[in-house]
């Protein structure tokens, strides 16, 4: 009910704005009427102006106009800037990744005509902007320093810092980077920054109230539909795949090129059984531009309906799409480590995996899928350290704690297992259209806690044999047997493998 509220009041104020923005539009300006509306270039430009996206559209009539202007002007640096920083935009959030080499090029054009040590702060901007676009959070987090050192009261550097420091797992920088970018801006762009980094410390109830300040406050048609997108986000998270269609409904009304958007409902609309509306979005999504996260997807949701040609056409699609990235500088190695861990090598995945850790590139996502891989790839006590890490920093991940469950339950810690593969399916039942029914499988065969309770409550020091330890012959049985099945199944299969019967070496559940 609190959630039907909460979206009914922010579809209000969305149309409420919308109305307002017309209304204000058609109000005469002197006595020859209204100024005309501003092109789509000049809205781009405005958009980057506030740190806000730009409609595809618009976009790419900012990229035309700036070549135009730079063909007689071949000197100007902050043009140069500029153009490579919308190519960087567009590479990103359209998988155009053939835009990336083309956005070296300007902000290097830029920097030889203005150096960064002389104050290309733009350039230096646009470098961070094109790194993160490549995953290359290193060399993100390098250029936003730079740039930090010559605009430290800028918003958008701390911006481009939080990003690099989330990629890199360095979590206590992006809560000081946060800190400042509020202090310097409250902006919609601030507040939607502000949604995701407390979605990633599991603050929910922060991260919603955050994302609908972003809704209400946005004003491009690009920059609305964005929020929007995080809103649904945020309800598909907590496991109300109905509420999230309706905001990314609206995100994509406004913006109907809006890809993570149409992704996310497909994901949502499976949720509700609505395959084939699902399957449709996530055509629709990957003819637009080529995903490997998008096609495994697909894949998934075709393997979970029994269609295993059109699944494996996906995982291929995965794999070319990876490939083609690759090619144009993007770093693919975490959705290459999750298809090759599930549907693929685990052994590969874990080399993958580990080369990107040793790099430096450390964040939740990377230790959740490190951890899984090393599971996959039978050696679940190596793997058990990533999975802990990967839900430590408080992200209410089903993912995560999933997988954290899978590899408990294959060293013997039925307890631990059966509450983390419990909270996966308490956060949202729907998570995985593979591993949720594996989840709920596991749970079953893990059965109830045995009677008696913890020792620790009641005393009883050895009425419990085998408490919380996991080192017993037994749990050693079970995680050989577990990796061993992990290694060689499927994703769905890898839910359904080491489980231990409810009353065998099994600790006490929440």
């Amino acid at each position: 009910m609190g959630s039907e509220r909460r979206k009914n009041a922010a579809v209000a104020t969305l149309v409420t704005a919308t109305l307002a923005a017309g209304v204000i539009a058609m109000v005469p300006r002197g006595p020859e009427g209204p100024r005309p509306a501003p092109g789509p270039a000049a809205r781009a430009r405005a958009a980057a102006a506030v740190g806000a996206p730009a409609a595809l559209p618009e976009l790419n009539a900012l990229i035309a106009e700036r070549e135009r202007w730079l063909r007689g002007r071949p000197g100007d640096e902050e043009s140069w800037a500029v153009l490579g920083t919308a190519y960087a935009e567009r590479g990103a959030r359209f998988a155009d990744w053939d835009a990336l080499p083309r956005a070296e090029r300007a902000l290097r054009r830029s920097l030889e005509l203005v150096p960064a040590a002389d104050g290309n702060t733009e350039a230096l901007l646009g470098l961070a902007a094109l790194a993160g676009a490549r995953q290359d959070f290193r060399a993100a987090r390098d250029h936003a320093r730079q740039a930090l050192k010559q605009r430290p009261r800028r918003w958008t550097v701390h911006r481009a810092l939080i990003d690099a420091y989330s990629g890199l797992g360095d979590y206590k920088a992006v809560a000081a980077s946060l800190e400042k970018l509020t202090s310097l801006y409250a902006g919609p762009q601030a507040r939607g920054v502000a949604a995701r980094v407390y979605r990633d410390k599991g603050w929910r109830e922060d991260a919603a109230a955050t994302a609908y300040d972003a809704v209400a406050a946005a004003e491009g048609i690009a920059e609305r539909a964005a929020a929007l997108h995080r809103f649904g986000d945020l309800d598909w998270e907590r496991g109300e795949p109905a509420e999230a269609i309706e905001s990314y409904d609206l995100a994509l009304r406004l913006d109907p090129g809006h890809r993570p958007a149409l992704a996310s409902r497909a994901r949502a609309l499976a949720a509700l059984g609505r395959t084939d509306e699902a399957l449709r979005d996530y055509r629709t999504v990957l003819e637009r531009g080529p995903s490997a996260e998008y096609a495994l997807e697909a894949g998934e949701l075709y393997e979970s309906l029994g269609l295993g040609e059109e699944a494996g056409a996906q995982y291929a699609a995965a794999l070319a799409a990876a490939r083609r990235a690759t090619a144009a500088g993007v770093n693919q190695e975490l959705p290459l480590g999750r298809y090759e861990a599930d549907h693929g090598d685990p052994e590969e995945a874990v080399r993958r995996l580990s080369a990107e850790w040793e790099r430096g590139r450390r964040g939740m996502e990377t230790a959740d899928a490190l951890g899984w891989a090393l599971f996959r790839a039978g050696r679940a006590k190596e793997a058990l350290p990533y999975a802990k890490r990967a839900t430590k920093e408080g992200l209410r991940s089903p993912l995560f704690s999933y997988h954290r469950g899978e590899i408990e339950r294959a060293l013997g810690l039925y307890g631990p297992a059966r509450r983390d593969i419990g909270q996966a399916l308490r956060i949202n039942p729907y998570f995985s259209p593979l591993l949720a029914p594996a989840a709920r499988a596991a749970l079953t065969a893990l059965g109830e806690p045995p009677a008696g309770g913890p020792r620790k409550l009641t005393g009883r020091e050895g009425a419990v044999r085998g408490f919380g330890t996991g080192s017993s012959s037994g749990a050693s049985s079970a995680s050989s047997s577990a990796s061993s099945s992990g290694a060689s199944s499927g994703a769905g299969g890898s839910g359904q493998s080491g489980a231990g019967s409810s009353g065998s070496g099994a600790g006490a559940g929440r």
